[in-house]
């Protein structure tokens, strides 16, 4: 007689996924409160919880609203990135000399800080949302190109041994065999660079000092910060947060449903 055992709710790992940051962040904020009142902490140097909810809910019409203008501006960034990195990789690896000559550009780009450059490419660039993108774009490029090159190159030697027996060109062996064994460091490279994008055109934004109607959430930051606002400068750094959790979770569900299927990186 054969029984089957039930996995408990809370043992399922999707479930504890979910479970565990949520139980971990409501310790942390209730003893965040808890603490705020016990020792009396004043509102201008850390809000209560319940200080950043109110201004979330009082001010979250004009949060939102700056927030959208700031999603644009990554999600630009962040598709013009994927674009340029993965034409770049595919570069790459078709000359050993092209790589050595041009990877060290792209290291370049990366180590360079956008506070440095933004200045120079919002005088350079006379439309304010498209100078934003390119700063962002900088930002978030290299980890596109850095792991797509690495997966590209990352390939069976047997199974190349073996399409090169069967005759396969460069072509077929590129489609059937490099792209699908890179795919997992591609996704890998838009976890990291979907969180850069955001970082960027933050960090752009600050850099701009933008205000009226486009102004983005660095903008309301800085605002906040001026007028010594500080629940709606933590609500503000509350909703990038979640935005960056959010864009992380969206990478890693893409790479779930794309590659659990067959790869055992997201089986499981």
């Amino acid at each position: 007689m054969n029984i089957k055992m039930k996995t408990p709710l809370l043992h399922k790992p999707a479930v504890v996924k979910i479970v565990a940051p949520l139980i971990v962040g409501a310790v942390l904020l209730i003893a965040w409160q808890i603490l705020c009142v016990a020792w009396k902490v004043p509102i201008y140097l850390i809000p209560k919880p319940t200080d950043i909810l109110t201004t979330l809910w009082t001010d979250g019409p004009g949060l939102l609203r700056a927030l959208g203008v700031t999603l644009k501006i990554t999600f630009l960034a962040f598709f013009t990135a994927v674009v340029l990195g993965v034409i770049a990789a595919f570069l790459f690896v078709q000359s050993k000399l092209i790589e050595t000559s041009l990877f060290p550009y792209a290291i370049l780009l990366q180590v360079t800080p956008v506070v440095a450059i933004a200045p120079l490419i919002i005088i350079w660039v006379k439309n304010p949302t498209l100078a934003l993108v390119v700063c962002a774009t900088l930002v978030a490029l290299f980890p596109i190109i850095s792991n797509t090159v690495l997966g590209l190159r990352s390939v069976n030697p047997g199974l190349l041994n073996l399409f090169r027996l069967n005759g396969a060109n460069r072509w077929q062996t590129l489609v059937r065999l490099r792209i699908p064994s890179a795919l997992p460091y591609f996704f890998g490279g838009l976890r990291i660079s979907s969180g850069l994008a955001l970082i960027g055109a933050v960090v752009a934004e600050f850099v701009a000092g933008t205000g009226g109607t486009g102004a983005g959430l660095a903008y309301e930051i800085l605002q906040a910060g001026f007028q010594i606002n500080i629940p709606r400068l933590f609500a503000a750094l509350v909703l990038i947060s979640i935005t960056g959790v959010m864009l992380f979770s969206i990478m890693a569900w893409l790479a779930k449903i794309s590659l659990s299927h067959w790869h055992e990186s997201e089986m499981g």
